[in-house]
């Protein structure tokens, strides 16, 4: 026997198309994208199911029975029927408007958190717009099909009397591609279909102003952006939440957030942030959401600007959140991402389609019942005859054959003469048929007429949509703010600016404390061997720069810094800033217009003075390089303002006084400078302090004509008390 496999070579393009890709279709076209009535299979076997039920006009019932009806038409399990219920009820607020009438907690579409109950206890029925949503439904409007088992039929589509795919929000994930449909006010998508009708040129803007949510929010406005989305089906637009404010107990409440974010995300993210000490301005936050509504209640700290703190918040959080648009719909079973106009005029299609098979259906019944109508018409001409030849037939089965030959009429029309009661055989009954069959013939010429003509149609369509819009419509959700009206704040505005003062420790730790916490410390903690190089006054706005020994400056912003107290450490540096390895930070600047200038001084006697603004960057960038020369070995490093004296020393036993305006200012960063100190051979700059740190009862003796210089041999008392 052979342990040998046999390996059949195939190629991978005709797998995907025999396997993948039918299950991609399947995907598509029979779960995630919707099509022109603006509903997914799985929303359309639901409520056909309640429609058979005869939960149109009758009382509620438990959502159980509906979801073990459902599962007839759609056999995935009663946990995701239920959810498809769910989100198309009035207690879940997703829609503007609902199809389903509901009674028990379904959840709310703006929390996460908030589970809705088992369907045990839930009870529905079908809200009264879907008269609309099935209109004609049963007279041949749409095509059905089998259900899985063929068992029952199903629709293809809904016969919808409106257009329900701009009406509906609609999301859905298939294989390769998505759809992201956000909702319209039901007046406006009437209106703005009604005048589509009359004029395709016409400017979608006038008429349908904005997506409306069921969640409301503030639209903010930009014409460019929604104009791209209602010429291409893609695009974005911003949705803010709304919010109160209560200066008698300095909180405010937020009642309406985006459709795209919950009451829970929106809390997380405020709490994290408060944590990270970003948000100052909040003391508590909680979710007081109950039977009235949505609410959110901030408790802010006194003197908070409540629109600046919400400003804030909508840069940070989803309070202020984008929709994405991805018109992607099935037509004619294949998906096409389209704009309003092509949406309505799709739409348009289909609606006058339904109607014309309507028409069909009742021209059918029409001349039916004018075809026995016609034949009773003949009998009446002679009602003797017509008796005597029923009362003249011996046998029963030969009624209907003598009727037919002795008034020349079929046996459709001789069976209804049969049937007749001989009460009916007075005057007014057969006046009544005959104004009848009149009536018919009038309402089967008008019934032709119309089928014939689309533009009749589409008067129906107009006078039909004009009804829904006074019997539905509803005033919007969703207001709508114009980009242009938004006050703006500047990011330093969100910044609160308080004194702070920065230590820098040989061991690279740096600590920002506060004015009123440094009143209260009593000694800087700091780790064995440690001690403070450097402190610098500041405020919480300014930028920070911090030099080391590698040539290399690292900025930051101090208001991200943490706040510490003496008793702390404080920040090491390495863990905030990307340093090099064995790099030490051994300078530090603070400034908030970067004017002035930098002073580098080194050992072989140069100084370099670069302009401060060198170092501004309109970017964010963390790290410059080469940010001062690594040609000689750096002795000290200064940020002044404005010009003033220094004193250089060499080899501790000379000195010169001179102002740094005679060094001129270079923008080239990593510049060499210029020859302060003549040195001698095996000499070095080896210190270069500000004149006010030099201790000496004549420091005028130092200060020299020009430089470079050799400078003065330091007296005796001097070196005694600075070196």
């Amino acid at each position: 026997m052979s342990n040998e496999l046999n390996i059949i070579e195939q190629n991978i393009t005709d797998i995907l198309e025999l396997n993948y890709m039918p299950y991609t279709m399947s995907v598509i076209v029979s779960r995630a994208i919707p099509e022109i009535d603006g509903f997914k299979p799985a929303h359309r076997k639901l409520l056909y199911t309640m429609y058979k039920m005869g939960l149109l006009n009758s009382a509620r019932t438990k959502s159980t029975n509906v979801v073990g009806q459902t599962m007839k038409l759609n056999p995935h399990g009663d946990g995701a029927i239920y959810e498809t219920l769910v989100r198309l009820t009035k207690g879940n607020d997703a829609l503007l408007h609902p199809f389903i009438d509901s009674k028990g907690n379904f959840g709310k579409q703006y929390s996460r958190d908030m589970a809705y109950a088992a369907s045990r206890y839930t009870e529905v029925k079908l809200d009264s717009i879907c008269n609309e949503v099935f209109k004609n439904i049963d007279k041949n409007t749409v095509d059905f099909i089998d259900n899985y088992d063929g068992s029952l039929k199903e629709p293809i589509l809904f016969p919808t009397t409106f257009p329900n795919i701009l009406v509906t929000a609609n999301l859905g994930i298939a294989v390769g591609m998505a759809s992201s449909l956000c909702s319209f006010n039901l007046k406006e998508v009437c209106a703005v279909t009604t005048a589509f009708i009359k004029n395709e040129d016409i400017d979608l803007k006038k008429y349908l102003k904005a997506p409306d949510f069921s969640t409301g929010g503030e639209l903010i406005y930009d014409e460019n952006e929604i104009e791209k989305i209602y010429n291409t089906g893609r695009g974005s637009f911003k949705v803010r939440s709304k919010y109160r404010y209560d200066k008698k107990n300095s909180l405010i409440e937020i009642y309406e957030i985006p459709y795209t974010t919950n009451i829970e995300s929106v809390i997380d993210k405020i709490i994290s942030l408060v944590k990270l000490n970003k948000l100052k301005e909040i003391n508590d936050i909680r979710n007081e959401t109950d039977l009235n509504g949505l609410k959110i209640t901030i408790d802010i700290k006194r003197n908070t600007d409540p629109d600046m703190l919400m400003h804030k918040l909508f840069n940070m959080t989803t309070l202020c959140d984008s929709f994405n648009c991805n018109f992607n719909i099935l037509i004619d079973g294949n998906p096409k991402v389209i704009g309003i106009k092509e949406i309505i005029r799709e739409w348009l299609k289909f609606r006058i389609q339904c109607m014309k098979r309507q028409i069909i259906y009742d021209l059918d019944k029409k001349n039916a019942k004018y075809h026995l109508l016609s034949g009773l018409a003949e009998i009446l001409l002679d009602i003797d005859k017509a008796i005597k030849i029923i009362r003249d037939t011996e046998e029963d089965k030969m009624v209907i054959p003598n009727l037919m030959l002795g008034f020349n009429i079929d046996k459709v029309q001789a069976e209804y003469i049969a049937e007749i009661k001989l009460r009916n055989l007075n005057k007014e009954y057969i006046i009544g048929r005959i104004d009848e069959r009149k009536k018919l013939s009038e309402e089967i010429k008008e019934l032709e007429k119309i089928k014939e003509s689309d533009e009749l149609i589409k008067n129906i369509i107009v006078e039909e949509l004009k009804e829904i819009s006074k019997k539905y419509g509803k005033q919007r959700k969703t207001d709508i703010i114009y980009k242009e009206e938004i006050k703006e704040f500047s990011d330093d505005s969100f910044i609160q600016d308080y004194p702070v003062k920065l230590f820098l420790t040989k061991h690279n730790y740096l600590k920002k404390i506060t004015a009123a916490s440094l009143r209260s410390a009593s000694e800087q903690k700091l780790k064995e061997d440690d001690e403070i190089v450097m402190e610098v006054e500041a405020s919480n706005k300014m930028d920070v720069l911090l030099f080391s020994d590698k040539s290399n400056v690292y900025k930051a912003k101090i208001y991200d810094l943490s706040e510490c107290k003496a008793s702390s450490l404080g920040e090491y540096l390495a863990n905030i800033i990307n340093m090099e390895e064995n790099e030490n930070i051994i300078y530090i600047a603070v400034t908030n217009d970067y004017l002035g200038y930098m002073l580098f001084s080194f050992e072989n006697g140069k100084v370099s003075k670069v302009e401060m603004r060198s170092y501004y960057t309109k970017v964010n960038r963390k790290k410059l390089i080469n940010a001062y020369s690594d040609k000689y070995p750096i002795v000290s490093i200064y940020y002044i303002k404005e010009d003033c004296d220094f004193i250089a020393i060499r080899d501790n036993d000379k000195a010169m006084l001179f102002n740094s305006s005679e060094i001129l200012s270079k923008t080239t960063k990593n510049t060499q400078g210029v020859q302060v100190y003549t040195l001698k051979k095996n000499s070095v700059l080896s210190k270069f302090i500000l004149a006010d740190d030099f201790k000496s009862e004549d420091l005028e003796y130092y200060r020299v004509d020009k430089i470079p210089s050799t400078g003065h041999f330091i007296v005796d008392n001097d070196l005694t008390n600075n070196l």
